[in-house]
């Protein structure tokens, strides 16, 4: 498998950046097209407050797919009936320069929650991306820009692995900084491939993807109105078409899941404010279910998130926080130890306390980039999760998002 820097639009595929004017400055809407057919897979929010663009989407998710088209800087999310006529009005104009029909198109949107789309700037907006639609590396570059809100980057990642003899791309971008929380979806993400896989395939592949990368980040605790994670594969690379479990589909299960924890790491590291990325591991639980929750409630904890903003190994916060999360685990049989490039420090033993240089646990914490390994002794399961820490940044962002 071949890593690539950036977004990089695999064989077929069309992408387009644009501002629009929904938002005051920055590009604000995004389109990914495929002139070929794709099949598509996808997961949305477990929010039962579902914006009006997840609702159209999973009304036709399991349809044949042309592309995205997508906006920021407006979630149309909680606007009623209008807002549903809105989304599948997106995916309509959309169709209607490109030759196709409206369900050929998934409709995503974030930002402000509670107001309605200017359909004028949306209809004027889509002309252009239409126009700018190229296979170049600057327009999948404005594609992955246009979906950003409170991100301070983009995040992108691209793969090149061997299929069938034939070199297969899988490539990925995304959106996310606040309203993080585990059980998918997260943010927005929008991963092309040439390669040829079934919709059963490659639904059940990124389901399970998504269990072991974006289920398994927290940044504040708040699952998002809007979250989707979609996969288009338009099979130009030529390879047969993966149907079923075998050694091809583990090897591009592979491939999709390396992007989407790359996508999923680089989310947790921009979240709100944040000065630390935090890695929480967990070995030796009685079940694979078991080690992700445990995992889990460490990295959502805020009172976990505080302690490693002030870089203090309280260690206390993170026994508690596995302690309420209803995994099964032996208390008395834990290890824990915190770790960075400047070493690693053995803080609890056994279930009891172990006297420790708290000057180094100090500097160990101070590093940009922070782990917390967890050992059970329970069983051989294991389990990552991914977050940041909480600083006051995180209160001043949200304090004036809409302002």
């Amino acid at each position: 498998m071949i890593v690539s820097e950036g977004f990089k639009l695999p064989k077929g595929f069309k992408a387009s950046g644009i501002h629009a004017g929904i938002k005051k400055y920055k590009k604000d809407m995004a389109l990914i097209y495929s002139p070929g057919v794709c099949t598509s897979a996808s997961t949305y929010t477990t929010n039962k407050v579902k914006a009006a663009p997840v609702q159209y989407d999973i009304s036709v998710k399991d349809l044949p797919k042309h592309g995205i088209i997508a906006n920021s800087g407006n979630a149309n999310a909680v606007t009623g009936a209008k807002g549903l006529e809105d989304a599948a009005r997106m995916a309509f104009e959309a169709a209607g320069y490109l030759d196709a029909a409206k369900e050929d198109f998934f409709v995503c949107s974030t930002g402000v929650i509670g107001v309605h789309l200017d359909m004028e700037k949306i209809r004027n907006g889509i002309k252009e991306l239409v126009r700018n639609l190229s296979e170049s590396d600057e327009s999948a570059k404005d594609a992955s820009e246009a979906i950003l809100t409170t991100d301070t980057m983009r995040k992108e990642c691209s793969v090149t692995v061997r299929i069938d003899g034939r070199d297969v791309v899988v490539s990925g971008f995304a959106k996310g900084s606040g309203m993080i929380h585990p059980n998918m979806a997260t943010m927005l993400c929008f991963v092309t491939t040439d390669c040829a896989i079934s919709h059963e395939a490659l639904q059940q592949m990124l389901g399970s993807s998504v269990e072991d990368t974006f289920n398994m980040i927290s940044v504040d605790g708040d699952t998002s109105t809007n979250d989707t994670c979609i996969v288009l594969a338009n099979g130009e690379a030529g390879n047969r078409e993966i149907t079923g479990k075998g050694r091809e589909y583990d090897a591009f299960k592979e491939a999709l899941t390396y992007v989407l924890g790359r996508l999923a790491c680089m989310i947790a590291k921009d979240g709100e404010g944040a000065g630390r990325f935090i890695e929480v591991k967990v070995e030796g639980a009685r079940s694979k279910k078991d080690a992700r929750i445990l995992a889990r409630s460490v990295v959502s904890s805020n009172l976990v998130k505080a302690a490693f903003f002030g870089s203090d190994a309280n260690w206390g916060r993170i026994l508690c926080a596995m302690g309420y999360s209803g995994a099964s685990f032996d208390p008395g049989r834990v290890k824990l130890l915190f770790s960075s490039e400047k070493g690693s420090v053995v803080v609890l033993e056994d279930g009891e306390p172990v006297g420790f240089d708290e000057d180094k646990a100090k500097a160990i914490l101070l590093e940009p980039s922070v782990s917390v390994l967890a050992v059970l002794g329970d069983g051989n399961a294991k389990a990552t999760a991914w977050g940041c820490d909480l600083t006051y940044d995180y209160v001043r962002i949200n304090g004036d998002y809409r302002s």
